[in-house]
């Protein structure tokens, strides 16, 4: 089976990147979406939390840039290579994003290098997500 919506739909990422229009990104992401972070070890699961990480990443990130762009054999997903700041911390990584049959996000996995910015990534977020999911 091929996914060709999935070039459409990393097009319509990069769009929403470019513009800051959160609500493609709403767009994208399916409602049963799992994330799976580089600081966490269980994953979150669900349109509304996933939804509120990839939007506040979006903001602690300075300097984000996508370099490569690697897709499977079936189109289905798709590795994105990425450089970006976390205040003075320079990091690399790379989303492994998984789509499904209507081009909607399914799975997104985050790798990060190097451990300096992995950490200030983890404290920027952390403190974002205590205020998002209170005890």
């Amino acid at each position: 089976m091929s996914y060709p919506q999935t070039k459409v739909a990393i097009q319509h990422w990069h769009e929403m990147l470019k513009t800051q229009d959160m609500s493609i990104l709403n767009e994208l992401l399916a409602d049963e979406v799992v994330f799976r972070s580089p600081v966490a070890f269980k994953p979150y699961t669900g349109k509304q939390v996933v939804f509120f990480i990839l939007s506040n990443v979006i903001q602690v990130f300075e300097n984000f840039t996508y370099h490569r762009e690697f897709y499977t054999e079936d189109q289905q997903s798709a590795v994105l290579e990425f450089s970006a700041n976390v205040g003075d911390k320079q990091l690399k990584g790379i989303d492994m994003i998984r789509f499904n049959e209507q081009g909607k996000i399914v799975e997104f996995e985050v790798m990060i290098r190097s451990l300096s910015g992995l950490q200030a990534l983890g404290e920027q977020m952390g403190q974002r997500m205590a205020a998002f999911m209170p005890k």
